[in-house]
């Protein structure tokens, strides 16, 4: 590689660690982009790009050199669907120590006024937060936000009152007290299994009703989302 090039789209979400389909973590091209004016490169293995960067575009992880956080998720734009650029966003923004701010990705989408995948990013910036913790979890909060469904809180912690610990839960829909938990495979442990089946005992204690939801699920949101939306009615007493 030419000494000013870097690591972009895809291949930069993988080097932040970011959650990508599988078929992209699988993809055997790199993407790799030179500054404008420069011509992309081409070679086999290669998907090139010419980018306008900035300074302050090009981060550096283990001395590779990449596309930003915030450029990253903003070139994601032509390449995942709404509900993975969202799972991206939210990677970016998760934990103490952010990979980047909301104003950040923000003011990047600015500069992508008028660019392929502008439309894309205007409708997934509102939508990110840093609170989910997986992939599954901000697909979920964007299928029921989508289809007009209350407002939920995004690994909510319960506070219990009997003794035991307390108890965080992926979504909960406050009014119905219904929490939603996504079930993923490594819940399949028999230690895994008996904490979930105190954890949902202790919530459905407390007048809660906890839906399980697994990736299987996923596969059909309206079906999910009808779901969904008939136990909140069934729970606020609306009928339905």
């Amino acid at each position: 590689m030419p000494r000013n090039a870097v690591f972009s789209h895809s291949t930069a979400a993988l080097l932040l660690g970011a959650p990508l389909p599988l078929g992209l973590e699988l993809a055997p091209d790199l993407h790799i982009a030179m500054p404008a004016p420069q011509r992309a490169p081409h070679a086999r293995g290669i998907r090139g790009h010419r980018l306008t960067l900035k300074p302050h575009d090009v981060h550096t992880t283990q001395e590779l050199r990449h596309t930003s956080p915030a450029r990253t998720w903003c070139d994601l734009a032509t390449q995942l669907t709404l509900l993975d650029l969202v799972a991206v966003g939210d990677y970016l923004l998760h934990g103490s120590r952010p990979l980047v701010t909301l104003d950040e990705l923000g003011a990047m989408v600015v500069r992508f006024a008028g660019r392929r995948g502008y439309a894309l990013l205007v409708r997934a910036l509102p939508l990110l937060d840093g609170r989910a913790d997986s992939r599954p979890e901000s697909h979920l909060r964007v299928i029921f936000v989508e289809a007009g469904l209350p407002p939920s809180r995004i690994n909510h912690e319960i506070v219990m009152t009997d003794g035991g610990p307390d108890v965080r839960t992926d979504l909960h829909f406050d009014a119905a007290n219904v929490h939603v938990e996504y079930q993923g495979d490594y819940h399949r442990t028999r230690e895994q299994w008996r904490k979930d089946m105190t954890r949902r005992s202790r919530l459905e204690a407390r007048g809660g009703h906890v839906l399980e939801i697994n990736a299987d699920d996923l596969k059909d949101p309206v079906e999910l989302v009808a779901r969904v939306r008939m136990l909140l009615r069934r729970r606020l007493g609306t009928g339905g």
